[in-house]
């Protein structure tokens, strides 16, 4: 139902973006980053929380890890990560595949500038062994966006 939904968004909204489905999980970003032949910071990974009584997505290269004084001072609260069940419930997608695209609930969608360093990335596709190629900027455009400065790269 996910991938499917993924795949009815694109459809309306980018139908010259194409799903890449692999017969092996891709649900890490390091699986994700061999299965896909390219550095594990362009896998987009997208993180799902709560801050105070609303839940955003956050899409950060792969690479990077949440800090959590930007992160406050960009959200104006500390977040907690959903919990799988809770991630599955917002967003319709399991935990490995989770993704801004084809939501099961309208979220606010935040990319982190680190991403901007690539000219591709490849976020999940709403399964273990989906994703998509996409310029950072593409991917915005295509979640109303909103670009914040909140993780550490390597």
């Amino acid at each position: 139902m996910s991938l499917e939904s993924v795949r009815h968004f694109f459809a309306e909204h980018a139908p010259d973006i194409a799903i890449i489905e692999m017969p092996q999980s891709t649900a890490t970003v390091e699986q994700a980053a061999r299965v896909h032949g390219v550095t594990p910071g362009q896998i987009a990974k997208t993180l799902s929380l709560k801050v105070k009584e609303r839940v955003v997505l956050i899409v950060t290269r792969g690479d990077a890890r949440l800090d959590n004084r930007k992160l406050k001072a960009a959200l104006g609260s500390k977040a907690r990560m959903l919990s799988v069940d809770e991630v599955v419930n917002w967003t319709g997608h399991p935990v490995g595949g989770v993704c801004p695209f084809g939501l099961e609930t309208p979220l606010t969608v935040y990319c982190d500038v680190s991403l901007r360093q690539f000219d591709e990335v490849l976020p999940a596709a709403g399964s273990i062994s989906s994703a998509v190629r996409i310029t950072p900027q593409r991917m915005a455009d295509l979640t109303a966006a909103t670009w914040i400065d909140v993780c550490e790269t390597p």
